[in-house]
């Protein structure tokens, strides 16, 4: 797992609109936020995803861009996003890369069965690509405001 003050791992995937997002390409001109959610559609995803857009102009006036990333296709995220007027750009990780990378990719217990999956984790990077905050196994409920907390120290 990753630890404050580790270099971030660099990666390119797709959004939702199969255009591609290259992480090296924020380095030296915005932090930024990355968001791990387990599946498009469900509640706590759809809250999260929901908060981060609400509060997407703020983080922006910070110098910050925000990504979700879930291991869902791009044609699925684009129906997430369509349906529920998702902001924020969703990055599909379909072979579950970046989640490993970022020690996302754990076993976990559903309804007293063990399976892998995503941890719901989020990731605060710095314009220098290091990270500022690594939080694993977080609370959807008023996650994105606490974040958004973050983002503001970064310029301080």
């Amino acid at each position: 797992m990753l630890e404050v003050g580790d270099a971030a791992p660099m990666f390119v995937l797709p959004d939702a609109d199969m255009d591609t997002v290259d992480m090296a390409a924020y380095r030296g001109r915005n932090h930024v936020i990355l968001f791990f959610y387990p599946r498009d559609n469900t509640p706590n995803c759809t809250l999260e995803a929901t908060d981060f857009s609400d509060h997407e102009d703020e983080f922006s006036r910070h110098g910050c861009v925000v990504f979700g990333i879930s291991r869902d296709d791009c044609i699925s995220h684009a129906e997430f996003r369509d349906k529920h007027g998702i902001s924020v750009r969703l990055l599909s990780d379909s072979d579950g890369r970046v989640c490993k990378q970022y020690g996302v990719w754990q076993l976990k217990e559903v309804d007293g069965v063990k399976k892998h999956g995503i941890v719901r984790s989020t990731f605060v990077i710095d314009k220098q690509g290091v990270l500022r905050s690594v939080l694993y196994g977080i609370s959807a409920k008023g996650h994105a405001l606490e974040i958004l907390r973050s983002a503001k120290e970064l310029n301080s």
